[in-house]
């Protein structure tokens, strides 16, 4: 028999739940019940974006922090902070709410501030939120160079400090950025010193803090979708069928 201490932690990362035929029906007074019993039981918890039904009878999903999902019951008696799984379509709803909320149109990217790679007939479009001391990000450009007819924005956003900062600069004033960028992210080749105007860069952070982007890679799919991390798979799967 499985440890209580795991088994308890374990179920307070992952729900796994079998969902039922039937979903929950919203009602005023189940988000009016909710919305008061939380605030006034955790006046800490920021406040409630959005309270609606989830698939499972008697859940509810609470919406805080613009794309941070919580789960309760009907009451507000009990809070869980986990992932929803539907354990019959093997899908992680929490993850797919996550990524409805947090897409970003294709066509709301401020492509003025990012290079192009292009290569083939640059059908299939991708951008990528990139900081140039990222491994993870290296490991992406790596796996990128496997797909064709395909452009790629790439947009620097130097998170990761002062070198992060410089080598930026150094990429986006270079004369071919690209080459410069490739030279680095796949040759450890340090880009030579340039200078010029570089608000781009300050308007990248700006954006990536506006709609919470705080890790790299982040990349962008042209429906809007967001993937997050060196996920090259799902990347691949998600372009293949764009075809």
């Amino acid at each position: 028999m499985p440890h209580p201490v795991r088994m308890a932690s374990w179920i307070g990362g992952v729900l796994a739940l079998a969902l039922l035929s039937s979903a929950c029906t919203p009602s005023a007074a189940n988000e009016a019940t909710i919305r008061k019993n939380l605030a006034e039981r955790l006046p800490n918890l920021p406040p409630i974006e959005e309270v609606r039904p989830t698939p499972m009878r008697g859940l509810f999903e609470i919406r805080i922090n613009g794309a941070d999902i919580l789960y309760t019951d009907a009451e507000g008696n009990y809070l869980i902070q986990g992932t929803l799984i539907d354990t019959r379509a093997r899908a992680n709803l929490t993850e797919q709410r996550i990524d409805q909320l947090t897409a970003i149109a294709f066509s709301d990217l401020p492509l003025a501030d990012a290079f192009t790679t292009v290569r083939g007939n640059g059908q299939r479009k991708i951008a990528v939120f990139s900081d140039p001391n990222c491994g993870f990000c290296k490991r992406l450009e790596r796996d990128l160079l496997k797909l064709d007819n395909i452009t790629v924005y790439t947009f620097l956003v130097p998170m990761l400090g002062a070198d992060s900062q410089v080598k930026s600069r150094n990429i986006w004033c270079a004369r071919d950025k690209a080459a410069a960028y490739n030279d680095w992210m796949l040759n450890g080749v340090t880009p030579p010193n340039a200078s010029c105007d570089t608000a781009a860069l300050n308007r990248n952070l700006e954006f990536a803090a506006k709609h919470r982007i705080t890790g790299t890679p982040t990349s962008f799919l042209s429906d809007g979708t967001r993937v997050v991390g060196a996920d090259f798979r799902r990347i691949e799967q998600a372009l293949s069928s764009a075809r």
